[in-house]
């Protein structure tokens, strides 16, 4: 469950009585979409049906069996959201505009590069300042992935910019291959990878072009600054296993 805090109330009026309930704001937005495919009780804050839930006034049995047909609150929750309407204070409306605002901005500088500083990547604050100059305002209401591609297109006036993965080859010495590898290949997709005559190792790894500077901090931070990382632009210059 979550906390009342974190909760939105969803309502629903039918048969002259109205129904409540609590429940996490993005899920509730993902059963009206019809997405909804997480565990129902982890995105409650309640397994209850409110008359009022700010007062905690429940509605009598016979009413739910009437609307719903039922009195199990798992079975109501869902049915409430999706009929009803979302009540959503203009507090919680500013909370989740910036927790979706933030996710953006992971979104785009873990995948977006600068095509114009030989694909680097572009550093959170440049994206701040650009979606900020470019006057793009994230719909809260709206799941952060469906705003991306909108997001791009107020930001290429603004910046140079472009989604794109890049391949980087590995080497681990010796002495660290054995444990360093196992975090290495967690990074991205591994395409291949060959273990060395002098016991070091080479992989080969796919993944978002943002994420260069972690892949090398990773390197350094496993290997002791021993590592090497660098980008592929021929995937078959590198002949691994």
């Amino acid at each position: 469950m979550i906390s009342l805090d974190e909760a939105v109330t969803a309502r629903l009026e039918s048969h002259g009585e109205r129904f409540e309930v609590l429940i996490d704001p993005d899920a509730a937005l993902a059963i009206k979409r019809g997405e909804f495919d997480e565990d129902l009780e982890e995105v409650i804050a309640a397994e209850d049906v409110f008359e009022n839930a700010s007062r905690g006034d429940r509605p009598a049995e016979e009413d739910l069996e009437t609307v719903f047909g039922t009195t199990e609150p798992l079975e109501i929750i869902p049915e409430v959201v999706e009929r009803g309407e979302i009540q959503i204070t203009a507090e919680q409306r500013a909370e989740m505009q910036e927790r979706k605002h933030n996710q953006l901005v992971t979104t785009i500088t873990r995948n977006a590069v600068n095509p114009q500083m030989d694909d680097s990547p572009h550093p959170p604050e440049r994206i701040e300042r650009a979606l900020e100059e470019a006057g793009f305002q994230i719909d809260p209401m709206e799941p952060v992935e469906n705003q991306i591609d909108d997001a791009l297109d107020a930001l290429r006036p603004v910046i140079p910019i472009r989604f794109e993965e890049v391949t980087m080859a590995v080497q681990l010495p010796a002495d660290y291959a054995g444990s360093g590898q196992a975090q290495i290949r967690e990074f991205g997709d591994l395409e291949r990878e060959e273990w060395q005559n002098d016991g070091s190792w080479v992989g080969v790894l796919t993944f978002p072009a943002g994420l260069q500077n972690e892949l090398y901090d990773l390197v350094n931070e496993v290997t002791s600054g021993e590592g090497d990382a660098r980008v592929v632009k021929d995937k078959d210059e590198l002949r691994t296993r």
